[in-house]
């Protein structure tokens, strides 16, 4: 039985018109799927994966986000995951060029790539490409990264609703690597950040064409994994994976869900028990807002597993 509809297995294929390999992108919401699927699918075109979860990078950071394991990969090549240590420096902008040189070298070798992962702004890094932002200075990043750490994220987020309307509905309120993006952008250059993105579609990419998939479930059905895989990921050792980051815990990939929350437990901010229930919550939420992020982009083919 096909993976995908044959429909859309059949775009797979090189035509006369455009004999560009293809760009595969598997995305979806924590939980749904993506994992297993890509590696079938990588099996049954005999390809490679390349993995553009910004916090599966890190090689310090496994059990809370759900890093597959050796088991699960099932000999698949998977790149850039465990590709940097978490003291490592390491954006968007950096991983595109990364990743464009690495697609250059599997394109050689292959007709179809998978891209997968759970970040948005980085898959959309390397299918759409990212507006050009002008630099910053580096004194406004650290009174910004300041600001978080003495005020917290919520007042950085009623800071970006004031300045740039726009920019504040399109971004997660979670996500503090990006908040402080856009507002640093707004401090240097007076202007909101949402005023550099000129949208429209985005150019035909020379060296190889997209085909976008998003999967889904059915709501309950989602919600399920995702309590069973926070019950699976503190079964098998997420409290003292955490325990060991506190060092780097002001780390822009450690303030996200499964880490802030034990976090929380461990500042004794509350029990176990409410820990485990924010845990699942909040990555319920995560979910959400992931397929709110990928139903804005129209190139999405939707499937349901």
């Amino acid at each position: 039985m096909s993976l995908l509809p044959a429909s859309l297995l059949a775009r797979l294929a090189p035509t006369a018109a455009d004999p560009r390999p293809v760009l595969l992108t598997i995305a979806g919401p924590p939980a749904v799927g993506k994992t297993a699927l890509c590696v079938q699918l990588a099996q049954q075109l005999g390809t490679e994966i390349v993995s553009a979860d910004s916090r599966q990078f890190f090689r310090e950071l496994s059990i809370g986000t759900a890093k597959p394991t050796p088991a699960e990969m099932q000999g698949v090549p998977h790149h850039f995951i465990d590709s940097h240590g978490i003291a490592d420096d390491y954006s968007a902008g950096r991983f595109a060029a990364d990743a464009h040189a690495v697609l250059g070298d599997l394109f050689q070798r292959h007709a179809v790539v998978i891209l997968t992962g759970g970040s948005g702004l980085y898959v959309q890094a390397i299918t759409d490409g990212l507006d050009e932002l002008p630099s910053v200075p580096p004194e406004v990043r650290a009174q910004l990264h300041a600001e978080l750490a003495t005020h917290g994220l919520p007042h950085l987020v009623a800071e970006l609703a004031a300045t740039d309307p726009v920019a504040h509905a399109r971004i997660d309120h979670q996500n503090p690597q990006r908040i402080v993006r856009a507002l640093e952008i707004t401090r240097a250059t007076g202007r909101p950040f949402s005023s550099f993105h000129h949208g429209g579609p985005p150019p035909e990419n020379p060296l190889f064409r997209n085909v976008k998939v998003a999967l889904t479930r059915e709501r309950a059905a989602l919600y399920q994994r995702i309590n069973q895989r926070v019950e699976h990921m503190l079964a098998v050792g997420l409290l003292e994976e955490v325990r060991g980051l506190l060092p780097f815990r002001h780390h822009h990939a450690l303030q996200t869900v499964g880490y802030q929350e034990i976090f929380g437990f461990l500042d004794g901010d509350y029990d176990w028990s409410e820990a485990v229930r924010l845990l699942q919550r909040n990555t319920r939420r995560y979910a959400k807002r992931q397929l709110t992020w990928l139903r804005r982009d129209a190139a999405y083919e939707w499937v349901e597993l």
